[in-house]
């Protein structure tokens, strides 16, 4: 078999990967997801020069490529999962087996919650690169998004994120708490962790909005302290 070049493989696994996510597949995590994810990964990796760039957006690419599955339940690590297929994927290419095993290794070792340490530095970016895409303004559309298919409720004044012992959340904002906010420490790049802090402002922004808009103060005026404007028929009594 005719290897094909790695200039030209992305091109040709784009469509490929593309055709794990139907219509069914939840927006948090899309195809569009996949696409801000590879676009993340451009602009981190932009500057430097220690980078394999076909492995990195590769892996980009193909890291999600288990989600539709996960979601489904019919399997329990899209990341573990995503790796073995990508593998399948590029050896029908014919791709280096070195290169191959770069970009497996990425994409097992991208997702938040797994235990599996990102070895490489194309590994750390796309780690970077996928939860960037967890915070700033899509980051909240997207828990938003995630949280109303789950039926989450989205605030509760009597469950704290200090006082909630979930690990995830119990609310779409404590997620935001426990979650988004804990992002930029977890990022191994200098690039990711400045995006991530500006990112994170946002956040910050909308849960004092937030704060404010959800206060009990406005509510709890006297009835009586409120004007009753009358109808001017009714005081000249022509009311019924």
């Amino acid at each position: 078999m005719k290897r094909v070049p790695m200039n030209d493989v992305l091109e040709q696994v784009r469509p490929i990967a593309r055709s794990y996510f139907d219509e069914a597949v939840a927006p948090a995590h899309d195809w569009h997801h996949v696409r801000r994810v590879e676009t993340n990964a451009r602009r981190l990796a932009a500057e430097r020069t220690d980078v394999d760039q076909d492995v990195l957006l590769l892996a980009a690419v193909l890291h999600d490529i288990g989600r539709p599955k996960e979601d489904a339940g019919t399997i329990d690590d899209h990341a573990e999962w995503g790796a073995r297929e990508a593998r399948t994927i590029l050896e029908s290419l014919d791709q280096p087996p070195e290169s191959v095993d770069a970009v497996a290794h990425c994409i097992r070792a991208h997702r938040f919650s797994n235990d599996v340490d990102p070895r490489t530095t194309e590994a750390r970016l796309l780690s970077d690169a996928d939860n960037l895409d967890a915070l700033g303004a899509i980051g909240l559309a997207r828990t938003f998004s995630y949280g109303g298919e789950l039926g989450t409720t989205i605030y509760d004044s009597s469950l704290p994120p200090a006082e909630d012992d979930t690990r995830a959340g119990a609310t779409s904002v404590n997620h935001v708490y426990k979650k988004l906010l804990r992002l930029p420490d977890r990022m191994y790049t200098p690039e990711g962790r400045a995006v991530a802090e500006e990112r994170a402002k946002v956040v910050d922004s909308f849960l004092e909005t937030l704060e404010c808009e959800v206060s009990s103060e406005p509510a709890e005026r006297e009835v009586s302290e409120v004007p009753i404007e009358r109808d001017s028929s009714e005081e000249q009594g022509e009311g019924v």
